[in-house]
């Protein structure tokens, strides 16, 4: 036995050693496997092998000290927790003996979890289930889960929105509170604010929309004079119904935005708002935003002006019955339209086209890429996806929002208060591959400034025109950074503005439905809350959740309809490469699907410039935008990933040998 001394000896060494040791704080990231890594936050990566992981969730906030593990290598150990993020998740639920387990869908935990009896909310085996963390396993590695609903079986119809969205964490009802002020809200409101608004209800306004759209949020109206055309463009005003601060604010603000699940979308602002009081339904008088602006003959923009008004939509038109009088195709419909309306097409018409002329000359346009729209059957199951034409009044629509968006970006950079979208163009981590490709394919542009507004503006239109031996311009969109919400005006280079923000969807964007308030406080002096750093980092995340939880139901239902492809040869082309193989978008309907390395002959390296993969012997080469032909092999059903196999034939060799 220890005698005393020798006892608080060493409680006096585990002191020292407490409080000698190095700790360094990270994030937990998660692997495939069992092991995972810290990302610590002096930029190293330490790896945390499969006994420590035990005791952590994807997202963790550690303290780890850095030990020699196996072979000399470096591997962490939890020290301390210092935060949890991950609280909410969704997984499959299992029975084993006596044990009752949730099987996370979440990336990253590769493990089951223990469900108490008192948290089992009789579930049943192979149900999905919702669930929050129920005690974290840092102290033994042995976590435990709550059920705090099941959602479904698999195979139950509308099971794949309903899990996107648990599995997302986004609401699908309205709070007591969102439901109590829409309720109380009337035509009466409307009436209310009529004196205070000008009264624009007999110029013929037109909304201009898909057939099923109910959330009408624009109106168009175009009259010619001397020097081009005045352009008024009428955006509904739900600030003018909803209160600062109100519940029906803040849940918009949460949500962020509209999400268009294919069936079914997923909605900013309760009904009675965005498709009711709010929407410029035709024939009947609405509040609205205009901006009214001179549009000269070449397309630049002159003076502009924002107004409150009442408006009378003069008739909800289609794309398609406007793009059949712009070309000139005549029917019944177009016949049953009023003269003051023919008349103000014709005139949109022309201003749209002065506008893309100018943008095409001194900004940025995107290209046309094939979009595709999916068609559901009566299980919410892809039936049938077929494309979606891209006509001229798409365009004459998009060209309009634009000039009205580039009004707000000036008027809110000419005050103390703005919200904008910035983009900074090229990602700058990939900065110096894009000057390599330039010195190597396309010399010519090579002492252009890529980094600059103007410089990425000149290599982007010039990349249009470069036959390079590799396509220069699609290498260079794969590597830009996001788009950025800003308090500050910059440069939007995918754009190629010096500034701009968006203003023309409050009834779909809370960043839309914020700038309304700005601009009102500018000019009628009503009240706007200001926006935190904080709270802008919140819109942008949820913005993006939005987008990945969009894209996520869609790759879903995509890999499912992808097993009705059979075993027949599909045409399509390269969309994106990796070190591990390329994927390929079928020309005839859109679908994505995985060319893995590991189905190909011999070995292949990946060039980080070029983008493409280049063959160790023969050098043959797979590059984007390559048409090639391909079979269905199967789908990933972890990844919800579409896979294919190549078809060797003629039009994928590529030899450069």
């Amino acid at each position: 036995m220890l005698n005393a001394d020798a006892l608080s000896q060493l409680r006096q060494l585990k002191t020292d050693i407490e409080e000698n040791k190095v700790v360094l704080p990270g994030t937990v990231k998660a692997t495939n496997g069992r092991f995972g890594f810290v990302a610590l936050d002096d930029g190293r990566d330490v790896f945390l092998p499969p006994e420590e992981m035990q005791k952590v969730l994807p997202g963790d906030r550690v303290n780890i000290t850095e030990h020699e593990g196996d072979k000399g290598k470096t591997q962490g150990m939890v020290d301390e927790l210092l935060e949890t993020r991950l609280d909410t998740f969704v997984g499959r639920y299992i029975i084993r003996g006596k044990g009752h387990f949730v099987a996370p869908e979440t990336p990253g935990i590769n493990r089951w979890i223990f469900i108490p009896p008192k948290e089992r909310q009789n579930a049943e085996p192979d149900d999905f289930i919702y669930c929050q963390i129920h005690r974290h396993p840092i102290k033994d590695g042995k976590g435990q889960a709550r059920i705090l609903r099941v959602i479904g079986k698999a195979g139950d119809v509308g099971i794949e929105r309903a899990l996107t969205l648990a599995t997302f964490d986004l609401p699908d009802t309205w709070p007591d509170s969102v439901q109590a002020e829409v309720e109380s809200l009337t035509e009466d409101a409307i009436q209310a604010q009529r004196a205070e608004r000008e009264d624009r209800t007999a110029q013929p306004y037109v909304t201009i929309d898909g057939p099923g759209t109910q959330d009408m949020d624009d109106a168009l109206l175009a009259e010619p004079n001397a020097t081009g055309w005045k352009l008024s463009i009428a955006i509904a005003d739900p600030t003018a119904l909803i209160e600062p601060g109100s519940a029906t604010e803040q849940e918009a603000f949460r949500r962020a935005t509209a999400i268009y699940f294919p069936g079914e979308p997923l909605p900013m602002l309760p009904d009675g708002v965005s498709t009711r009081l709010c929407s410029l339904m035709p024939q009947t008088d609405r509040l609205a935003l205009v901006c009214d602006l001179q549009v000269n003959n070449d397309g630049s923009l002159g003076d502009y002006s924002f107004h409150r008004a009442v408006i009378h939509s003069h008739g909800k038109l289609s794309y398609e019955l406007v793009s059949n009088l712009i070309e000139g195709r005549v029917d019944e419909d177009i016949k049953a339209l009023p003269e003051s309306v023919s008349n103000s097409l014709d005139q949109l018409h022309q201003v749209a086209t002065a506008l893309r002329k100018w943008r095409s000359e001194n900004a940025l346009l995107s290209g046309d890429r094939p979009e595709f729209r999916l068609r559901l059957d009566e299980n919410r199951r892809i039936r049938q996806i077929e494309p979606a034409v891209q006509n001229e009044a798409h365009r004459l629509v998009e060209d309009c929002m634009v000039a009205a968006n580039r009004c707000a970006a000036d008027f809110l950079s000419k005050q103390a208060n703005g919200l904008f979208i910035q983009h900074p163009g090229l990602r700058d981590d990939r900065l110096d591959n894009i000057r390599t490709l330039l010195t190597d394919y396309a010399s010519g542009l090579a002492d252009l400034d890529i980094a600059s507004a103007e410089g990425f503006q000149a290599l982007m239109k010039q990349a249009n025109e470069l036959e390079a031996e590799v396509p220069i311009k699609a290498i260079v969109s794969r590597q830009l950074a996001r788009a950025e919400l800003a308090f500050a005006p910059a440069p939007h280079q995918g754009m190629g503005l010096n500034a701009y923000t968006t203003f023309t969807s409050p009834l779909r964007k809370f960043t839309d439905f914020y700038v309304h308030r700005l601009i009102a406080s500018t000019l009628w002096n009503a009240p706007a809350p200001d926006l935190k750093d904080e709270q802008l980092e919140a819109l942008q995340q949820a913005q993006l959740r939005a987008r990945q939880a969009a894209n996520s139901l869609e790759n879903w239902l995509k890999s499912d309809f992808a097993k009705t492809l059979g075993e027949g040869q599909l045409s399509g082309t390269i969309s994106r490469t990796t070190p591990s193989g390329f994927f390929v978008r079928l020309d005839s309907n859109g679908l994505e699907g995985f060319v893995s390395c590991k189905t190909l002959e011999g070995k292949y390296s990946f060039d980080p410039v070029t983008l493409r993969l280049i063959h160790n012997k023969n050098g043959r080469t797979f590059q984007l935008e390559e048409p090639v032909t391909v079979t269905f092999s199967g789908v990933d059903e972890e990844r919800k990933q579409i896979l294919f196999s190549l078809v060797e034939n003629a039009s994928t060799e590529n030899e450069n040998a």
